[in-house]
């Protein structure tokens, strides 16, 4: 297959993406820059595996978000009310704001990573945190691969509601200032108990992202898509309930970091590694390391692992517990990848 023929392959299925999640204006744009050699040229400025359209399309809502004047703002969701939104298509408009802002988006797309941080996951996670404390003891003490800005390390300190046709559950932090909302699907409650004892936190992340960095935060809501609002206003309000709270987030390839993480844990309580979305970048001998390690550390503790990651065509809650270099496996629940909605099973894996 000829380069044309794999970059076109790759806006197709781009295309498929942006029709799965509902999202229309990505979808014109997507099939516009597909059939524009040059802005399929421009967006493949991208480092080696990170994904064209997102970085291409992030810089330039990460532009609009920072000010830049221009009529296609009208068509973001993000920037504009929903009874001032433009209709018509938008692809010629998004074609003259990148030619007139070329060097710069160019410059966003080499230098820039997709390093999102969706926050509704905790949601789900929360639910498999509760599990882990119930099968092990308190604090709990965690590690989270690919954290991005660590939002989902706050879970703790967040509400939630989830609905469950016409019951609405509560849980969480009663006070606290952003209250995240998940339909429950099926028969089956998660738990819902109080929030367990929370000893350490630790990050290991590759790109870690400064919340004090206005640029840095403006690039995390950049990489949201305009279509999903409500996903915009989530982060907002993530961003606002952890201004001023700090993490121990280490720089890193997590894979080097891990052992010395586990070796510093404090006795008492249980380690539960965790991470949502991160292990599809891994090659195959990094999952099988990532693996060995967990299993490794297992002869001096048990250790769990919580994770949600895309498997045969679904993002299911997946706990692994790693105990004398054996481990055993669970689905807890099958989830939307964004965490508007999950469905309990906790059933056994083989």
């Amino acid at each position: 297959m000829n380069l044309s023929a794999r970059s076109s392959q790759y806006w197709d299925f781009f295309a498929h993406e942006c029709v799965r999640l509902k999202s229309p204006l990505y979808l014109r744009l997507t099939l516009g820059v597909r059939d524009d050699p040059a802005l399929v040229a421009l967006a493949q400025n991208a480092s080696p595996g990170q994904p064209m359209a997102n970085l291409l399309f992030g810089a330039v809502h990460f532009l609009l978000l920072r000010g830049a004047s221009h009529l296609l703002r009208r068509y973001y969701r993000t920037l504009t009310p929903e009874d001032a939104l433009a209709s018509g298509d938008p692809f010629p408009l998004f074609r003259d704001f990148v030619r007139a802002r070329e060097h710069e988006i160019a410059a966003l797309i080499k230098s820039r990573v997709t390093n999102t941080n969706e926050v509704g996951r905790s949601a789900c996670l929360r639910t498999g945190f509760l599990t882990v404390a119930a099968e092990g003891s308190e604090p709990l003490h965690l590690i989270e691969i690919g954290p991005s800005a660590g939002l989902n390390l706050h879970w703790h300190r967040y509400g939630y509601r989830y609905l469950a046709q016409g019951v609405v559950h509560t849980a969480g932090n009663a006070d606290a200032r952003l209250v995240l909302e998940t339909r429950l699907d099926g028969t089956l409650v998660p738990p819902m108990g109080s929030t367990p004892r929370i000893g350490t936190l630790i990050g290991l992340e590759r790109n870690p992202v400064d919340l004090a960095d206005r640029d840095a935060t403006d690039w995390l809501k950049a990489l949201v898509w305009p279509d999903h609002r409500e996903r915009f206003l989530r982060l907002n309000g993530a961003l606002a309930a952890t201004e001023g709270l700090t993490l121990d987030i280490r720089k890193g390839d997590a894979l080097e970091l891990l052992p010395d993480a586990l070796v510093a844990m404090p006795r008492g309580g249980a380690v539960c590694l965790f991470h949502t979305l991160t292990t599809y970048q891994f090659a195959k001998p990094e999952r099988q390391a990532l693996d060995d390690v967990l299993a490794i550390a297992s002869l001096r503790r048990p250790i769990w692992r919580l994770s949600i990651e895309y498997s045969g065509g679904a993002y299911p809650l997946k706990l692994v517990r790693y105990a004398g270099g054996a481990k055993t496996s669970r689905i807890l629940a099958q989830c939307d990848p964004h965490g508007g909605a999950m469905e309990w099973r906790d059933e056994r894996s083989p």
